[in-house]
């Protein structure tokens, strides 16, 4: 870039465009949610047959469109901006430059050169003629060693002055043509394939394009206000409300990752910045899936061990197995995940379903997922879930379903409030039930996530009265609920324990709630309970190793009708009072719900 282009350069032309892209975003957004929440609603609500699954599935894959728009338009106009911010400071150092040459009676040239005029240094007879010098971009220690001899030499007092204009102007203009080079290549990436499919490929390619622009857009990023040092929700709330428009579309356009995972942050935020992760870790891992060779067809064979057969595998099948085996088994159960969210997406308007929002997500590990039924920050009721062992991302869609059940229940006894159901796998779940249940730390790691998120949920919240709210554990679920508030202020209004092994306190009013807000169930023939106690109830001198199917702990003991074991207490059946309690419950209507006389823990697990 020269001088010429570099004084006419106006920052504020770009800025422009990147306003006209975030724009467009923003429509392309809009007719995302118009579609999925509007158009694709209806048909699953009110229509049935092939032609309308064939209408579902095209405006499926118009809705991606759209949302890849959104996501690549926010990219480019927040590379826009980086790039005018980057050409703004070069362009203020160049005006500066020659603002201060001006007033120092010199003159800039077209090519960048400085012209000084005559002069003398005090005690010379006559002055020095004048001249031009020409500047160097950076320098380094010995050429500015160099450049200060010169001029203490040079009988003319304007040279070392000129010299200094002519230098900071070459540094402008090598500032300007760096971010032209930088940025251009960033921008010509922000290309899509020239066909109507957005593919696995796109989405691991916008991945890519995000990480090329935020590594260009560092200065840019910079000078946004930071986030806040104590990460409390509130202050992430307010931190979120003092940015502009353009800069929050820079944050979530560059760090989708950070704002998504930050409570406190409006929820359609957050599930639009959660949805560019997914799409992307989606993409990333399903083209990593598919590089995989496919296992040999023979797995098995059969040898001769001794006098008997044995059945084996084959040698083939053990050499792939031990090369790919465990990264495909990885691959494929976070990809089962991922289409079960994508499912939920998919069923908003099935039987009155509302919008979901993906409040968190993670493939990393075993994964970690949020999704709500309803946004929580328009919702009158609330209630949030702690599913327990073996649940990951793999199996997110039986957690996700029970919550769809409870949205239904509980929607039908709130009166015509609005309810929102959350499930929140937000922490590393114990896989594995006699290795991993007995120990709490999972609990205790997990319960600071859990009380921020429910901090968070009241500081995004957005409706004129402050939302009933419910946490809901089931199973280790319920321990985790318990460390929280052992470990915190719990900040629910109700809790409800099903299959509870113990939540670590004995009585219900260690919960942090009013007496008689505390709900347990126990199913018939659920032995999780009495098995669990030894490892997670709760101690006083009343007895030892209490869990909240004890009558001393103090909870109000729902009954739960005809389910029975471990896993039914969220079943969509006529018979499932424990479905209906519950339901009435998080609606508020607690006083409604039936109880039954506990029996001894003998009684109940026979």
């Amino acid at each position: 870039m020269d001088l010429a282009t570099l004084k006419t350069f106006k920052p504020t032309e770009f800025e422009d465009a990147a306003d006209g892209y975030r724009a467009t975003g923003d429509m392309a957004s809009a007719a995302k949610d118009t579609i999925d929440n509007v158009i694709c609603s209806g048909i699953r609500n009110q229509l049935k047959g092939e032609a309308a699954d064939a209408a579902l599935r095209e405006l499926e894959e118009v809705s991606k469109n759209f949302h890849y728009v959104q996501t690549e338009c926010g990219l480019i106009s927040t590379a826009l901006n980086g790039f005018a911010f980057d050409m703004a400071v070069a362009k203020r150092k160049l005006d500066a430059a020659i603002a201060d040459a001006q007033a120092n009676h010199c003159t800039v040239n077209a090519n960048g050169s400085v012209n000084y005029p005559a002069g003398r240094k005090p005690g010379a007879e006559k002055d020095a003629d004048g001249g031009t010098v020409t500047g160097s971009a950076g320098g380094s220690a010995t050429s500015d060693a160099l450049e200060r001899q010169a001029v203490n030499i040079h009988p003319n007092p304007y040279y070392g002055a000129a010299l200094e204009y002519a230098n900071r102007i070459a540094d402008a203009v090598q500032a300007a043509t760096e971010a032209d080079a930088k940025w251009a290549p960033k921008l010509r990436a922000l290309k899509a394939d020239d066909d109507l499919v957005v593919s696995g490929r796109d989405w691991s390619d916008a991945q890519s394009d995000m990480h090329g622009v935020r590594d260009a857009g560092k200065g840019y990023m910079d000078s946004l206000p930071e986030l806040p040092k104590s990460g409390s929700p509130a202050d992430n709330a307010a931190w979120w409300k003092e940015l502009s428009p353009e800069e929050q579309a820079a944050w979530v356009s560059l760090h989708p990752d950070v704002v998504g995972a930050l409570d406190g942050v409006p929820s359609t935020i957050r599930d639009e910045a959660n949805r560019i992760v997914f799409n992307e870790k989606r993409g990333q891992l399903q083209m990593e899936l598919d590089s995989i060779p496919k296992a040999p067809a023979n797995e098995w064979t059969w040898i001769t061990a001794g006098m008997y057969p044995s059945k084996v595998h084959t040698d083939e099948w053990m050499e792939w197995h031990n090369k790919y085996g465990d990264r495909y088994e990885q691959l494929d159960k976070s990809l089962k995940g991922m289409q079960s969210i994508q499912d939920r997406f998919d069923r908003t308007g099935v039987q009155g379903l509302p919008e979901a929002y993906l409040l968190g997500f993670n493939a990393e590990g075993n994964g970690r997922a949020i999704v709500a039924n309803g946004n929580p920050d328009t919702a009158d009721h609330q209630a949030v879930y702690v599913p327990g062992t073996t649940s990951n991302l793999g199996s997110i869609g039986e957690n996700i379903g029970r919550m769809e059940n409870m949205w239904r229940v509980a929607t039908d006894e709130a009166d015509g409030k609005s309810v929102s159901t959350i499930t929140w796998l937000g922490y590393d779940a114990p896989q594995d039930i006699v290795k991993d249940s007995p120990f709490s730390h999972y609990a205790d790691d997990g319960a600071p996530a859990y009380n921020r998120f429910m901090d968070g949920l009241e500081a995004s919240h957005s409706g004129e009265a402050d939302p009933h709210r419910t946490a809901i554990g089931h199973s280790y679920g319920t321990t985790l609920i318990g460390s929280a508030a052992r470990q915190g202020d719990l900040n629910a209004d109700d809790v409800i324990l099903a299959g509870s092994p113990g939540v670590q306190v004995p009585k219900a009013e260690d919960l942090d709630l009013p007496k008689g807000h505390v709900w347990n169930l126990e199913a018939e023939g659920d032995v999780v309970p009495d098995v669990g106690r030894f490892g997670h109830g709760g101690t006083d001198w009343d007895g030892p190793w209490t869990i909240p199917s004890d009558e001393r702990f103090g909870a109000n003991q729902m009954a739960t009708g005809k389910i029975e074991g471990h896993s039914d207490y969220w079943k969509m059946d006529t018979n499932n009072t424990s479905l209906l309690n519950q339901g009435l419950v998080v609606a508020g209507h607690g006083d409604e719900a039936q109880l039954e006389q506990r029996r001894p823990a003998y009684e109940r697990t026979r």
